[in-house]
């Protein structure tokens, strides 16, 4: 009873502290602290060997995906400091006009992201950008929110088959499938989260035109509007989206060199270059930011002229969000040594439900336990993805399914993306947040259920 008592007690004062804006280093350890006083655990066994090793280690997880938060980080660097993500950005807006904002931002910040831009690096290039379109359109920067956060934190992140999240990356290193694993699945998913989403988010701007609701500034909308890049200063919109198709077309090459007939255990340079892709699900996504940076790198002038500390600012970036879930990750790994955890892993396996509705139930909890899709789902995929396995649920199925499942409840108020957008663009969570847990918390869980009810009549 103590042990469970301590459980909900550490977890309230995650989401509290989270809330507080507390550093999320400071809010996981005394969390953990707690888990470990009131569950029998040896405080400095849960510090030193729970909290940053073993298989939900913060520094497993760290040292694992480090590459590719590095990569990623970087190429978003480049993309930013080209202003080539701002050309595509002003082309779009261009094309669909300022009638079509939400349409606008949605669009550029799923293009963005799907191509491999760090979230945050989009919401950076997208806000100032916005701002102007925010105030010709007359929208409430709610709404912008809300779009922004579709397109960049839904179905981009964790559905669509190809992109080069850590979420897809974390499901394909675990359960040993590809990036495109469960593709008509992630389609579906895409198709519904868009349709509803986009629905919601127009249908919110007529009511709020009815309101008489509109764009209101602050001091914060200019200092921010003056990082937009000068309208034509990037590179051709045709120019600037070639590196995000070298990322999309690398991540590729393996599902084409199959297609091709091309055997991984034959002889040969393709046939080797088709068994390293397939071995190294994590290496292969960072390979194809590499190369896409260095193509940036070779067709913008600009980023030429400071290559290295270009680099090395991308390299800045990285460190905090990969810091920030490996935290998260690692106070998972104190709470899965509890009898609480245990228990809750047996009653999740035990209930009269279908597998792949258990699989949304588990993984959605522990998303929105710890307030992360990616340590949610990294949680689920090393503490209870093998048993779901040996109930016969094939790995891409659960890879696909997993991950829109974990894109869903992990965006409660604590959320830290949450938090981080919300303070980007000046807004609480009271006059913002109905619209974000609609987008990323409603829409996506009813795109999941739908797609393990099309499954099942399949």
């Amino acid at each position: 009873m103590l042990g469970n008592l301590g459980l909900l007690v550490a977890l309230g004062l995650l989401i509290f502290m989270a809330l507080r804006g507390v550093n999320i280093f400071i809010a996981t350890l005394c969390s953990s602290i707690i888990v470990a006083l009131t569950n029998d655990l040896l405080v400095p066994q849960a510090l030193l060997e729970y909290f940053p090793f073993g298989p939900l280690g913060a520094f497993t997880f760290a040292g694992k995906f480090f590459v590719l938060f590095l990569c990623g980080a970087i190429f978003g660097k480049a993309m930013a400091a080209s202003q080539a993500a701002s050309s595509i950005a002003q082309a779009i807006t261009r094309w669909l006009g300022v009638k079509r904002t939400l349409w606008v931002t949605m669009l550029v910040c799923a293009l963005l992201t799907y191509g491999g831009v760090v979230v945050f690096v989009v919401i950076f290039t997208m806000y100032p950008l916005g701002i102007g379109l925010m105030r010709e359109a007359n929208l409430p920067k709610r709404l912008f929110c809300a779009a922004t956060a579709l397109g960049a934190g839904t179905f981009t992140m964790t559905a669509l088959p190809g992109t080069p999240s850590i979420h897809n990356v974390i499901a394909a290193n675990a359960l040993g499938t590809d990036l495109f694993a469960g593709a008509w699945i992630g389609v579906v998913a895409s198709v519904i989260m868009i349709a509803l989403g986009m629905l919601y988010v127009q249908r919110e701007w007529r009511l709020a035109i009815a309101r008489g609701e509109g764009f209101e500034s602050n001091a914060q909308d200019e200092r921010m509007q003056q990082i937009a890049g000068t309208p034509g200063a990037g590179p051709h919109w045709a120019l600037a989206l070639v590196p995000i198709a070298v990322v999309l077309g690398v991540i590729l090459l393996p599902r084409l060199l199959m297609a091709a007939g091309v055997d991984a255990g034959a002889g040969g340079a393709l046939a080797g270059l088709l068994q390293f892709s397939l071995q190294q699900p994590i290496l292969w996504p960072s390979l194809a930011l590499v190369i896409a940076t260095a193509t940036a790198i070779i067709l913008f002038a600009g980023l030429r002229r400071n290559t290295l500390g270009i680099l090395g600012q991308g390299a800045d970036d990285s460190i905090m969000p990969l810091l920030n879930t490996a935290a998260v990750i690692g106070f998972g790994g104190v709470v899965t040594h509890t009898a609480g955890f245990m228990q809750f892993s047996q009653w999740v396996l035990s209930l009269d439900l279908p597998p792949l509705l258990s699989v949304f139930a588990s993984v959605s909890v522990v998303s929105a336990i710890v307030g992360s899709s990616s340590g949610g789902l990294q949680i689920f995929m090393q503490s209870l993805a093998p048993r779901y396995l040996d109930m016969g649920v094939e790995p891409e199925v659960l890879h696909r399914i997993a991950n829109i499942s974990a894109g869903g409840l992990d965006s409660l108020p604590h959320c830290g993306a949450v938090i981080a957008m919300l303070m980007i663009m000046g807004l609480t969570h009271k006059n913002a947040y109905k619209d974000i847990f609609v987008v990323t918390v409603v829409v996506p869980v009813i795109a999941v259920l739908i797609c393990i009810g099309i499954i099942s009549v399949l």
